[in-house]
């Protein structure tokens, strides 16, 4: 199986959010400030606190949320290079196979540790922080199912 392709930057912004979504850490950070909030807008209400716990807890829902939501997935955007090259990724029997104008790279199916499926991409991880994207876009949807099968046998969830 071939399929060659470039990135989208809104895509490929949009997938880097949904990786740092995906990791149990920061979905951990999340409730715990959200739960703070929560929590300190009820006890201000109640005359329990003064306003400063509640605004702190907002401006920290608002930094984490930016922080995850923007400034993370441009600064990773503007600093990875792949994100402007064209691609041509093999998805063969014992390995896949990423190539580009300027070289390729096999890796055998062991090397992956996972994959999850977001709306335009395949995330395949080496590691919990190593990953690359495979995306959706001039994919058919027979490819899309036989891939996602092909990667389900091989890599596993």
């Amino acid at each position: 199986m071939q399929h060659s392709f470039s990135y989208n930057k809104k895509k490929v912004i949009q997938a880097l959010r949904y990786h740092f979504v995906q990791r149990n850490e920061i979905r951990i950070l999340i409730v715990l400030v959200n739960v703070f909030a929560i929590v300190s807008a009820i006890l201000f209400y109640a005359k329990k606190i003064r306003p400063e716990p509640f605004l702190l807890g907002s401006f920290i829902w608002l930094m984490l949320m930016a922080t995850f939501w923007y400034f993370l997935p441009n600064s990773i955007y503007k600093k990875a290079a792949t994100f402007q090259d064209s691609f041509i990724i093999d998805f063969m029997e014992d390995e896949i196979r990423l190539e580009n104008e300027r070289g390729y790279m096999n890796w055998p199916w062991k090397t992956f540790t996972r994959f999850f499926e977001s709306p335009h991409f395949f995330h395949v991880y080496f590691d919990s922080k190593s990953f690359f994207l495979v995306p959706k876009d001039g994919m058919s949807d027979e490819f899309t199912h036989e891939l996602r099968g092909v990667l389900n046998s091989r890599i596993g969830k």
